[in-house]
């Protein structure tokens, strides 16, 4: 006798790929939000032991073929990895650790690292900017580079689809590569419009896709945690933030890594958004590759692998709650060496968080304090995705201040993460 045969599903993939956005039904709050389709979807996958295989397709077009444009590169794994890993520090060097001269040639100030607002170096910026935007290109033309009749056809469609402005652009990619920070030749005679997180909404996701979850319920007020270091309590803007967060959430504030790790051993962890402001460090842990660990005030370092001892326990329960969008402002909280790191957010969002934003390099704490309070002031207004709103800080930052280092700040799936409130 035929019977239905139970099935839960734990992750979904592919659902951009073939389902179209849900209209809003009966059951959904006034004015509920559905994602729109994305503009640009390239995969980049390791084909064999050193082989990379990328592929494009625009999902939004009417009956796309998902195969239509692909190619394998020339490029090896390492020495793409390498040149980004250059790049990211180029980034470090050349902008952060700028130094203003006096006239004796002596240092004065590193305006990139204790200011925010850097419009009265405008034509340092300028410059500056001119020099990361040829790097950007430099890096995503060496990806490209190849005589192959595919490699060139690939390369002539993902140049004209990038040279577009305002896409939607998921980067499906295996390599954490530094794709805001990327550019193309824009021939606009503005470096700061050839950066494709200056162009574009971006998103890059690989081996981890948030777990499929029941929406939270929309609530007035949202709930949020700060997880912090408390010698980092008086930095930049940070009591701003702090305020912010208090004024307008339920927030809960953790300074201790016992009181995060009972928050993550919990079954039901409800939370809308986690906010990170603490430090990061490299740890060896006897492997070849260092991994990403976050301290808070005391001196245990948190890494993928602990969050996981102490979350993955509730995956499988269909009452388990973990759906936050995250913010890891710390340091060192991107890749910032050749080697492959087992990032901490890759973690995140395997056990359910909705979109995890970080800076991929070591990024001054005055401008990730005052990026962490444009953010969040955005985002707990509900009324833009996390997608538009760091598109919208890149534009910001780069259009009142001419500082460029919202591009460094990258988002792990969320691109359509948004606070649902019931008001």
């Amino acid at each position: 006798m035929p019977r239905d045969l139970l099935v839960e599903i734990q992750q979904n993939p592919s659902a951009d790929y073939t389902v179209l956005p849900r209209r809003p039904g009966p059951g959904d709050p006034p004015g509920a939000r559905t994602p729109a389709p994305l503009d640009l979807v390239v995969a980049l996958r390791r084909h064999r032991d050193n082989v990379l295989h990328i592929s494009a397709y625009r999902p939004g077009r009417p009956s796309p073929r998902t195969r239509e444009h692909q190619a394998y590169l020339t490029i090896s794994v390492a020495e793409l990895l390498r040149m980004a890993a250059r790049l990211r520090g180029i980034w470090r060097d050349r902008l952060v650790g700028h130094c203003e001269l006096d006239d004796d040639g002596m240092p004065v100030d590193y305006p990139f690292a204790d200011a925010v607002d850097v419009s009265h170096l405008a034509p340092t910026a300028e410059r500056q900017m001119a020099e990361l935007a040829e790097e950007g290109r430099y890096l995503f033309e060496k990806m490209l580079k190849g005589a192959d009749p595919n490699l060139v056809a690939f390369r002539a469609f993902l140049n004209g689809a990038l040279g577009e402005q305002g896409l939607r652009v998921r980067f499906d990619s295996e390599l954490h590569l530094p794709w805001p920070m990327l550019a193309v030749d824009s021939g606009s005679g503005e470096p700061w419009t050839d950066f494709l997180g200056h162009r574009h909404q971006i998103e890059q996701t690989g081996a981890a896709y948030p777990a499929v979850q029941a929406p939270y319920p929309p609530r007035e007020r949202p709930v949020t945690s700060l997880n912090t270091d408390d010698t980092l309590e008086l930095v930049g803007r940070a009591p701003e933030v702090r305020k912010l967060l208090e004024d307008r959430s339920q927030l809960t504030v953790r300074t201790e890594s016992t009181g995060l790790l009972e928050a993550l051993s919990c079954a039901v962890l409800d939370e809308d958004v986690m906010y990170f402001w603490c430090h990061g460090q490299f740890i060896e842990n006897d492997s070849p590759h260092a991994q990403l660990a976050v301290r808070l005030s005391d001196d245990r370092p948190i890494d993928a692998d602990l969050v996981r001892r102490h979350r993955e326990r509730h995956r499988d329960l269909p009452d388990a709650t973990f759906n936050p969008f995250v913010l890891l402002n710390a340091c060192h909280t991107g890749q910032a060496a050749a080697a492959e790191l087992e990032h901490l957010g890759q973690a995140l969002v395997e056990l359910g968080a909705d979109g995890v934003l970080g800076p991929q390099i070591e990024i001054p704490q005055v401008f990730a304090s005052e990026y962490a309070l444009a953010f969040l002031d955005l985002y707990l207004a509900g009324e833009l995705t996390a997608g538009e709103i760091t598109w919208e800080l890149v534009r910001r930052f780069t259009r009142d201040y001419r500082n460029p280092l919202a591009l460094t700040y990258s988002l792990h799936c969320g691109i359509d993460s948004i606070l649902e409130l019931s008001s």
